[in-house]
C-alpha cells in the first residue's frame, strides 16, 4: 500500500497523540511525490535492523535515508551495508543535520545519550522517533519535555509491546470493564540466563549508561502497565540488589574471547560464531573501545539483577512488580484484580505449555524481525465472581516482540489515517511516565524512601491517561 508523504507527516501527530502538548497536522508544503527525508543515529543492532534495514525494505515508497551517524566509523560503514542504503555517513551528528536537512530523526544510540540527539533534532526543526527508553534520569527527561514544547515538533517513542495481539486483547478486556473496576495488578517478568546475562556483558551493566534495568528493560513493562491501567503512576517504593552477576561471579576475564575460564563458565558466549556480530562490534573495537562480549562478572557492574517495586497509581490501582534476570526460563505473568473478577495472562511459561524452541534460541528469535513463527494461540483466563472461569484464546506470533514490531511500523507508514480504538500510540508523556517509574524505583532503593512521581519533573500524574 503506497502512502503519500503528506499522509505520513500527518501520522506523526496521530502517533504522538499521547503527548501532553497540543497536536497539529504536519504538512511541510512539499508535493506528495517527495519522500520523507530520514536520518538515523546509532548503527547498532536495533538501529541497523528494525529501524534501518526493515524500513528501507518495507517502506521505500515514502522513506529516503539521507544520512546515518555513529561515533564509531567502522560500525557506521558496516551498518550502512546492513541497512542496504546509499547515503552519506557522519561521525558528527550536528554536521549530518546541517548537510541533510531531514524531516525525521531516528534515535537508536546508547540510552544515556538519547536526550542529546532528541533535543538537537527537535531544536533543529525535525520530528523525532526514539527507541525506548526515552532517557535515563529525571533531569534529561525534563530537558526533553522542554525541547518538545519549544520546538512545536513531535516525539514518538518506539514502544512495540503495545502492538502485539496478545497485549492488545488484554487492553480490550480491561477497557470493556470485563472485571469491573480495576483495583490491583501483579506483574512478574523473568529473563533467562541467555537474555538476562546479555545485559551484563554490554554497556547496560553500568548505571550511568543505561540507567539500570529499571529503566532500560522495565520501561517496556511499565509502559504496558500504564497503558493497561489507563492511569499515571504516582508513588513508588522499590527494593533491589546485585547478587548474581558482577563481582559475585566465581571468576572473570577481559572478555569471553580471551577468557581462561571458557570451559568452566556456563555463561561463556562465543561471539566469533556470528559473522554479523563480529563485523558490527568486535572488528570495530579499536574505534571506541566498546567490547560486546564483555565479562558479565567484571567488578565495574553496578546495576541490579533482582528488582521488585510497589507502585500506586493516581486512580488508586496498586501494582506489585518484579524483574528477575537469571531465571531458568524466559517469560512473564500478569494478573488483574477487579471489583467483579480477575484476569490472568502469561507467555512462555514452559510448564504451562510445550515450548517448541530452546531457551537459548528464544531471545534470538524474539529479536529477529524476519523470522516470525506462527503459533496457534495463547490463552487469557477471565474469572468472574460467582461464575466459572473462561478461557480466551488469542492468536500469537513469535518474533518481533510478539508481532508488535511490524504492527507499530505499519501503523506509522501504511495505516496512518486509521483510528486506533486501543490508543497504542506513544508520545513524550508515555515515554516519560514509563521511565519515571524506573527512575523513582532506583531512587527509592538508594534512599530507602517512597518517591513521588510528581516530584521528578513538571508532569503531574493524572487519574486517567492523557486527561490533560
Amino acid at each position: 500500500m503506497k502512502i503519500s508523504r503528506k499522509k505520513f507527516l500527518t501520522s506523526i501527530s496521530m502517533l504522538a497523540a499521547s503527548t501532553a502538548f497540543p497536536i497539529t497536522s504536519f504538512d511541510f508544503g512539499f508535493g506528495n511525490t517527495k519522500k520523507l527525508k530520514v536520518v538515523l543515529v546509532g548503527t547498532g543492532i536495533r538501529g541497523t535492523s528494525f529501524w534501518g534495514r526493515r524500513l528501507a525494505e518495507q517502506y521505500s515508497d515514502i522513506i529516503e535515508f539521507v544520512g546515518l551517524s555513529d561515533i564509531n566509523p567502522g560500525r557506521l560503514e558496516y551498518g550502512k551495508k546492513v541497512i542496504g542504503v546509499d547515503c552519506p555517513t557522519f561521525t558528527d551528528f550536528d554536521e549530518m543535520l546541517k548537510k541533510t536537512n531531514p524531516d525525521l530523526v531516528i534515535v537508536t544510540t546508547k540510552d544515556s545519550t538519547h536526550h542529546q540527539f532528541i533535543i538537537k533534532g527537535l531544536d533543529y526543526g525535525c520530528d523525532v522517533l526514539t527507541e525506548k527508553p526515552l532517557t535515563t534520569d529525571e533531569e534529561k527527561c525534563q530537558a526533553i519535555l522542554d525541547a518538545e514544547r519549544r520546538s512545536n515538533k513531535k516525539l514518538i517513542v518506539g514502544f512495540n509491546y503495545r502492538w502485539s495481539p496478545y497485549a492488545t486483547k488484554i487492553k480490550e478486556l480491561l477497557a470493556n470493564n470485563t472485571i469491573g473496576q480495576l483495583t490491583s495488578v501483579d506483574f512478574h517478568w523473568y529473563l533467562n540466563t541467555y537474555h538476562g546475562a546479555s545485559y551484563f556483558r554490554r554497556w547496560h551493566g553500568l548505571k550511568n549508561e543505561g540507567g539500570t534495568l529499571w529503566v532500560h528493560k522495565a520501561t517496556h513493562h511499565f509502559d504496558l502497565l500504564n497503558w493497561w491501567i489507563d492511569s499515571d503512576p504516582s508513588v513508588v517504593f522499590a527494593l533491589g540488589d546485585l547478587e548474581h552477576y558482577g563481582s559475585n561471579g566465581p571468576f572473570r576475564g577481559a572478555n569471553c574471547r580471551s577468557c581462561d575460564h571458557k570451559s568452566e563458565c556456563e555463561y561463556h558466549w562465543d561471539i566469533t560464531k556470528s559473522e554479523h556480530m563480529m563485523n558490527l562490534y568486535a572488528n570495530n573495537e579499536q574505534h571506541d573501545g566498546y567490547i560486546r562480549d564483555n565479562c558479565l562478572f567484571r567488578n565495574e557492574i553496578d546495576i541490579y539483577d533482582k528488582m521488585s517495586a510497589q507502585v500506586k497509581y493516581a486512580n488508586n490501582v496498586s501494582l506489585n512488580y518484579s524483574l528477575t534476570t537469571y531465571s531458568p526460563f524466559e517469560g512473564w505473568r500478569v494478573s488483574f484484580n477487579g471489583t467483579e473478577g480477575r484476569i490472568e495472562a502469561s507467555l512462555d511459561i514452559p510448564y504451562h505449555e510445550k515450548i517448541k524452541i530452546s531457551q537459548a534460541e528464544m531471545h534470538a528469535k524474539e529479536m529477529e524481525q524476519s523470522a516470525v513463527e506462527e503459533a496457534n494461540s495463547e490463552s487469557i483466563i477471565v474469572h468472574k465472581l460467582w461464575k466459572d472461569f473462561e478461557v480466551i484464546d488469542v492468536p500469537f506470533e513469535r518474533g518481533g516482540h510478539g508481532g508488535g514490531d511490524k504492527r507499530l511500523q505499519d501503523k506509522i507508514f501504511k495505516t496512518a489515517d486509521a483510528k486506533d480504538p486501543y490508543d497504542r500510540a506513544a508520545g513524550s508523556r508515555d515515554g516519560a511516565m514509563s521511565v519515571l517509574i524506573g527512575i523513582a524505583a532506583r531512587k527509592s532503593i538508594e534512599s530507602g524512601n517512597l518517591v513521588k512521581i510528581g516530584d521528578l519533573t513538571d508532569l503531574k500524574p493524572m487519574v486517567k491517561r492523557n486527561d490533560v
